[in-house]
């Protein structure tokens, strides 16, 4: 039957239209114009409700109890559609603090990096940019282009759950070291959030803990790390945290998101929330919030659409407001190249990525105790013990957000808990097959349980090997110190059987350590990562050699905290405080307190043991091009190849306890030595008062092997001086 005229007509028109839609120019692809210019072009495009659509991601995951994942999601942690009609692509973001925890495209598996404090412990910025750009690509072959990583939550304290993902107390230290995991990451054209912006140093009480401190305090701890983060890393978001500061929530705190971070810093890209850190509309909007995430599912409403639509229209919220939101979103895209750089599945190199997760945790392990140079261990060893922690099967990872799933599968199922903040998983690099690879299989494996048992094997070797372990993980922070269970006394039921006992430590921070001054040697290797099992049997073999550092000072115990209980702490938690005091030490976080209150720690901040010595001689400081410049000789004095940092702190004019300024890492040959230059960051020699200011009269530098030994001190004067932004 013929077709009707006027329906040939109309469907000429659509074809026509259609036509034309698909042609019309896109000036927002042209990569010459800037990240600023292109936002504008494709925003002058937008609809209301398109707007509205940017400012809010889902969650894109199927879990129990949740609705159903929306059309197009990949099945991860946050999304956000497409406007296919302007080429904007959809947001597929997922966890990945230390490695894609969200399957994507190629299904389950990614290659774990170990802990964040194990990549900050090697004090190279380069090892940390490695692992951001190995975990970066692999999200981009499945299909994700946002990362939430980039964890830069300084310790205040060891028992915090999430240590394990952050980079230590120093905030020079852990924001060159994040900064550097995040410009890794954005190398492969994906954009990478900072977190947990801040001052989320418990995890008790999270969601409504205040933590409350000056605010000039905060701006020379906590916030100077995410400062040189941002600086560094240019991430594209930054994402704000589930507590409240000074009692009032992050996540619509004005002083903190817009005086600080878009004001002071001059920050280009967007504020996303916290999965359930959204409690308003107009007042979270106006603070200077520009995205609320997975709302449908963790806050009590979608703050981000109907509530905020209702506050535009009664004019509690301006046009404006929105359209900076969206201004910096579609910016932050652009600037990451995900538009131009679209993510599609491709196949992923794990014995390639896992080599970068093995040399990070060699990297990054520190050897705490080595009485009468017990290790290294010789490969014609006669019979070695190994015992305990699951060595037979592999190396244990923290849980929450950021435990990721080896390829392989768990290589310890089963154990609790295996719900949230489950479940505890293995690496299935196991420490047992890398010693036995060592000595030609002359190691005998006791699970611990039975601490006679295992006594008896050590007694009957020539080396005993007790792993021990710490599991901590999001969402909540073990009460005390110490290690749970029996294994303190399996350690000294060892140690007491066999004196050429080695501990190796898997743990989210410093533990107790009753049997210490019994056993031959400590090696920790925090949560060891992908390729642990193997970066710990050439570390007591000596195919590498130890070169970390610690980056958190390791107290005796919990009296020598500036709080020794946190209220409800423990696994489950109790009931929290309502408000956490930082005023207590403020600024003066770790080495700063213990230098503070006279108190001696079991081991300083900075220090780590390696197979080799070291000599300084030559140290002088002076200025080079407006910068502060320390020279100093190091030598190489043993008869083993090594790796040391040498280590800048300066005292200021004030007074005020010794900070970490700068740091070299050098390698060297058996007697041979090299002069290095340590650049003092400019942060370090200034106090905040309206802005970073130097000021003037003379500063006291010292070299240092940690916080507390010195070899080497010099006096500079230095003229008054401001400090420029660190963010921009």
């Amino acid at each position: 039957m013929a077709m009707p005229r006027r329906r040939l007509l109309v469907l000429a028109l659509l074809a026509a239209t259609s036509v034309h839609a698909a042609d019309k120019p896109r000036p927002w692809m042209d990569t010459s114009l800037s990240p600023d210019k292109r936002a504008d072009l494709v925003q002058a495009e937008l609809t209301q409700d398109e707007k509205f659509r940017l400012i809010r991601s889902d969650f894109g995951d199927n879990e129990k109890g949740k609705p159903k994942k929306p059309a197009g999601a990949l099945g991860s942690a946050g999304y956000t559609p497409a406007i296919e009609r302007l080429g904007i692509p959809a947001m597929q973001e997922t966890d990945a603090g230390l490695g894609v925890r969200s399957p994507g495209l190629t299904g389950k598996g990614a290659t774990a990096l170990p802990a964040g404090l194990a990549v900050a412990a090697t004090f190279d910025p380069a090892i940390a940019y490695a692992g951001g750009a190995m975990i970066g690509s692999q999200a981009r072959r499945k299909g994700f282009n946002g990362i939430l990583a980039g964890g830069v939550n300084l310790v205040r304290d060891p028992r915090n759950g999430r240590n394990f993902e952050y980079a230590g107390e120093d905030p020079i230290l852990a924001g060159t070291m994040v900064g550097n995991a995040v410009k890794g990451i954005q190398s492969q054209h994906i954009l990478s959030t900072v977190k947990h912006y801040a001052i989320n140093a418990l995890e008790t009480g999270r969601n409504t803990l205040s933590a409350d401190i000056d605010e000039t305090a905060l701006r020379e701890s906590d916030l100077l790390a995410f400062e040189l983060a941002i600086d560094i890393g240019q991430p594209g978001s930054v994402m704000c945290s589930y507590n409240r500061i000074n009692t009032v929530y992050a996540c619509e705190h004005p002083w903190l998101l817009n005086t600080v971070l878009k004001q002071d810093w001059g920050y280009k890209g967007y504020v996303m929330s916290d999965w359930g850190g959204v409690h308003s509309s107009a007042a979270a909007a106006n603070a200077g919030l520009d995205q609320e995430s997975a709302g449908n599912v963790f806050d009590d409403q979608v703050y981000f659409d109907v509530p905020l639509r209702k506050d535009l229209a009664d004019g509690k919220v301006p046009q404006a407001r929105i359209d900076d939101m969206v201004h910096r979103i579609l910016r932050s895209m652009f600037a990451s190249g995900i538009i131009d750089h679209p993510v599609r599945a491709a196949p992923i190199d794990f014995n390639a990525d896992a080599v970068v997760a093995r040399k990070a945790a060699e990297a990054g392990s520190v050897l705490l105790r080595n009485e009468n140079n017990l290790l290294p261990l010789s490969a014609t060893v006669k019979s070695v013990a190994v015992i305990g922690g699951h060595a037979d099967k592999g190396v244990i990872t923290g849980g929450g957000s950021s435990s990721v799933e080896p390829p392989e599968g768990n290589a310890v199922p089963g154990l609790q808990p295996t719900e949230w903040p489950g479940p505890v998983r293995y690496q299935p690099s196991a420490p047992l097959a890398a010693i036995n690879a060592q000595t030609g299989g002359k190691a005998k494996y006791a699970d611990g349980t039975d601490i006679a048992a295992a006594a008896r094997l050590a007694a009957d070797s020539e080396v005993a090997v007790v792993f021990v372990q710490q599991w901590t993980a999001e969402s909540f922070d073990p009460a005390t110190m110490a290690l749970d269970g029996n294994q303190d006394a399996l350690v000294a039921a060892v140690a007491k059987a066999n004196p050429k006992t080695i501990v190796v430590i898997q743990n989210d921070g410093p533990v107790k350590m009753p049997w210490l001054s019994n056993v031959g040697a400590v090696l920790d290797v925090w949560y060891a990562g992908a390729r642990g099992g193997e970066a710990i049997g050439n570390l007591l073999f000596g195919k590498v050699g130890p070169s970390g550092r610690l980056p958190v000072t390791w107290p005796k115990d919990e009296s020598q905290l500036p709080r020794p209980t946190i209220v409800g702490g423990g696994f489950p938690s109790g009931k929290p405080a309502d408000k956490v005091d930082y005023n207590i030490e403020g600024a003066d976080i770790g080495y700063r307190w213990f230098q503070k209150k006279n108190l001696t720690p079991l081991f300083p901040f900075g220090y780590g043991l390696t197979y080799t010595s070291f000599d300084y001689s030559g140290f002088k400081v002076h200025q080079a091009n407006g910068d502060v410049v320390a020279d100093v000789t190091v030598k190489n004095t043993g008869k083993r190849a090594g790796i040391d940092v040498p280590q800048l702190y300066v005292t200021l004019p004030d007074g005020t306890p010794r900070r970490l300024a700068g740091w070299q890492r050098v390698s060297l040959q058996p007697g041979q030595s090299r002069t290095v230059q340590i650049k003092a960051n400019p942060h370090a020699l200034a106090r905040y008062k309206d802005g970073w200011k130097i000021a003037a009269g003379s500063y006291g530098f010292e070299l240092g092997h940690s916080a507390t030994s010195f070899e080497g001190d010099a006096r500079l004067s230095l003229p008054a001086a401001n400090v420029g932004n660190g963010a921009r």
